[in-house]
């Protein structure tokens, strides 16, 4: 397959031709709101398009397995980074957020699993959704957070049920 064949078939996924059936002339059309309006195009080196590439190549559960590694690596979440803008859009925008705000989420990080692994290994598989050699897996790397964006209230239920098995956590 050409590479002028490959940037058409993107293009069709992309951005597909729509047709449109003419309008009464009465009806005027309404205006898109600011989100739906043309963005600015992007300029795409040659290195994006080799990543874009290979993303194209790759199945969903490689996706899957992609976003997780790369969240690792780089100690993000994707729940995390559209938290604030939820909660900025709920106060009323950014800018009405106060400046002494309380902190409303937390993150509750495994320090230590102490004496007692095998203990430490079962609580988190009952707080979290984690299969037994995830759950291993957390326990052993630490430190690594096991609940991210809790309430104040669900960390320190977090935090005692760990403490009660054996391990040291903190509320970040």
């Amino acid at each position: 397959m050409t590479e002028e064949k490959k940037e058409q078939d993107v293009k069709k996924v992309v951005a597909p031709e729509v047709k449109k059936e003419p309008t009464p002339q009465a009806e005027k059309p309404a205006e898109k709101p600011a989100a739906e309006k043309k963005k600015a195009p992007v300029a795409v080196t040659e290195k994006m398009k080799g990543i874009i590439d290979n993303l194209e190549k790759m199945t969903v559960m490689e996706l899957s397995d992609l976003v997780k590694a790369l969240e690792d690596k780089f100690g993000v979440s994707t729940q995390m980074a559209a938290m604030p803008m939820m909660a900025g859009m709920a106060a009323g925008g950014p800018g009405a957020q106060g400046a002494a705000e309380e902190k409303t989420t937390f993150t509750v990080v495994l320090t230590d699993f102490g004496a007692n692994k095998i203990n430490v290994i079962k609580e988190i598989r009952a707080i979290t959704t984690l299969g037994l050699k995830e759950a291993k897996d957390l326990v052993e790397a630490v430190p690594k957070p096991v609940k991210e964006g809790a309430t104040k209230e669900e960390a320190d239920k977090i935090k005692a049920q760990l403490e009660k098995a054996g391990a040291k956590v903190e509320l970040k």
